[in-house]
């Protein structure tokens, strides 16, 4: 189940509810309109943001845009990670 949290461009930007056990990195997911079980993935790293996967197949200007939107909200979309899934661990 998503939960979603930005929208940019028309993208939905969300975490799933069940990020994993043991739980992955924050990241993001990333689909045009509505939420997918395997969108796009961006991790949040110490220097910014990584793309994972563009399984969305989002265009490559928007996922440029897009990956900025995030980067620039990074600390924002970590916070709601940490009062969702009460850790935060960021990918290498």
């Amino acid at each position: 189940m998503p939960k979603a949290l930005l929208d940019y461009l028309g993208y939905t930007i969300y975490f799933w509810i069940n990020e994993g056990s043991p739980l992955e990195p924050v990241h993001v997911h990333v689909a045009k309109g509505k939420p997918i079980p395997n969108a796009t993935k961006i991790w949040m790293t110490k220097e910014g943001v990584r793309l994972e996967h563009n399984n969305s197949k989002i265009p490559s200007r928007d996922l440029k845009e897009l990956l900025a939107f995030i980067s620039e909200n990074k600390s924002t979309v970590i916070e709601l990670w940490l009062n969702r899934f009460g850790e935060a661990k960021l990918k290498r």
